[in-house]
C-alpha cells in the first residue's frame, strides 16, 4: 500500500492530526468490531492524547465535510487515534498484518511532520524575503515620490548652465 494512501486518510481533529478507527480497520483487514474491543479491553493503553471518542458535534461536521459517508449507520461514534495511539494498536492488535500496517502508518505521520516541517521553513523565509523587499521598494518609493513632488523639481540643476557661460 502507498504511504498517500494512508496520508489521505490522516484527518486534522482538535488540532491534532488523527486517524479514525474505521480507517484503521480497514487498513489492518479487521472488523472495525474487533478493533473497538481490542482498544476497550486495553483502555489503560490509551490516554486522552492517544486516542479519544469525536463527540456529536464533531461527527455531525465530520459526516457533513465526507459528503458520501463512509461512517454508514454506525451507532457509536468512532474512536480517533494520534500517532502514539496508532503506535499503541500494534500491542494490541498482534496480527502480523496489523504490524507491517504500523509500520507504513508511522512512516506516513513521519513524512507528513517532516512535509509540514519543511514548509515552515519555506514560509518563514519567504515572509523574511518578502520584509527585506518592502524595505528596499519603500526606499526606492520614497525617493521617485521625492523627485515628483513640489520640493523635487525645486532643487537646482546640476550640470553645465549656458545662460552661465555667455
Amino acid at each position: 500500500m502507498e504511504l498517500s494512501v494512508i496520508q489521505s486518510k490522516v484527518i486534522l481533529l482538535r488540532g491534532q492530526r488523527v486517524l479514525l478507527d474505521f480507517d484503521l480497520a480497514a487498513l489492518y483487514q479487521v472488523e472495525n468490531k474487533a478493533l473497538k474491543q481490542a482498544v476497550r479491553r486495553n483502555i489503560s493503553r490509551f490516554p486522552d492524547d492517544f486516542m479519544f471518542e469525536l463527540t456529536n458535534e464533531e461527527l455531525e461536521n465530520l459526516r457533513s465535510q465526507i459528503v458520501t459517508s463512509s461512517l454508514g449507520g454506525t451507532r457509536y461514534a468512532p474512536f480517533a487515534f494520534t500517532e502514539q495511539g496508532v503506535a499503541m494498536l500494534s500491542s494490541v492488535l498482534k496480527s502480523e498484518k496489523a504490524v507491517q500496517m504500523n509500520i507504513m502508518i508511522m512512516r506516513a505521520f513521519v513524512m507528513m511532520r517532516q512535509y509540514h516541517t519543511d514548509y515552515k521553513d519555506i514560509s518563514d523565509r519567504l515572509i523574511k524575503l518578502e520584509n527585506e523587499m518592502n524595505v528596499k521598494f519603500s526606499d526606492v518609493n520614497d525617493a521617485l515620490n521625492f523627485l515628483i513632488s513640489p520640493e523635487g523639481r525645486r532643487r537646482s540643476l546640476i550640470g553645465f548652465n549656458r545662460e552661465e557661460s555667455e
